[in-house]
């Protein structure tokens, strides 16, 4: 029996062939192969590089008296990350490309999105444990300061020899096509395919996972959730599909997992 999704895919006028191919995309559409083995950008994940990086980028200090923050690497949150949410998001990114049709998935930069995957949230290594860790709703103010954890992982790994492409789709993984997301993009920013596989992995990964300020969801939930992005235009049909389709033949490992706190 398949996962029940209150709407089917093409209602409430749903198109679904939404531009995800234009020549405003930011990243590029390039393919870059489609093996998502283990990877050395986890190098990236080290206290060492971000110390580093802290040292020979002024603008992670500049982000950091902006939110009114200590210059504080929260190794705890490295460690689950790297075991946890990292992985999980780079698994789910996963099944989602390798169940795109065919001539979408030739277009799909699988290293790029396979690389962000893994790094999208090193960001939060610099957010206030007492934010991040926080049992209970933030208010507006605090809300401000999480939002800069993407802004904070662009800069962390803006010198570290990645491409730009991946570089992007760190800082932009909370962004959409209705520029609704974090942080503020140009008018003529573009959510391409790429963003939004790690979009889309991101935020189920998130939803399944047990946190310290909610329980994890099921599948069904999770995905019902999800499915809202593609009834306001933000996430193409067949993206949703392929997660769906993923979902339906996968454990639920997130929901099994230690409690994770970013």
């Amino acid at each position: 029996m398949g996962i029940d999704i209150r709407k089917p895919l093409g209602v409430g006028g749903i198109n679904s062939n939404i531009n995800i191919f234009s020549s405003r995309v930011g990243f590029g559409n390039n393919f870059g192969g489609d093996s998502f083995e283990s990877t050395s950008v986890s190098r990236f994940a080290t206290e060492d590089f971000i110390q580093k990086s802290l040292m020979t980028n002024p603008e992670i200090k500049t982000i950091l008296k902006e939110i009114n923050a200590p210059v504080k690497l929260n190794l705890k949150e490295l460690q689950e990350l790297s075991d946890n949410h990292s992985k999980e998001t780079q698994n789910i990114a996963a099944g989602i490309i390798s169940n795109l049709p065919k001539a979408l998935k030739q277009h799909v930069d699988v290293k790029a999105v396979k690389d962000a995957a893994f790094l999208h949230d090193i960001g939060k290594v610099l957010i206030p444990s007492e934010i991040l860790n926080k049992n209970g709703k933030l208010t507006d103010a605090e809300k401000e300061i999480m939002h800069r954890h993407s802004e904070l992982g662009y800069e962390i790994l803006k010198n570290s020899g990645l491409d730009a492409k991946t570089l992007k789709l760190v800082k932009y993984h909370h962004q959409n096509a209705s520029h609704t997301g974090y942080p503020k993009v140009p008018q003529d920013f573009f959510a391409d395919l790429n963003l939004q596989i790690l979009s889309a992995a991101d935020k189920y990964s998130a939803l399944i996972e047990p946190r310290v300020y909610k329980a994890p969801m099921d599948k069904t939930q999770a995905l019902n959730i999800i499915y809202r992005d593609v009834a306001k235009g933000n996430l193409h049909p067949f993206v949703f599909k392929a997660l769906k389709d993923f979902a339906e033949n996968s454990p639920n490992i997130a929901q099994n997992s230690p409690v994770y706190h970013g």
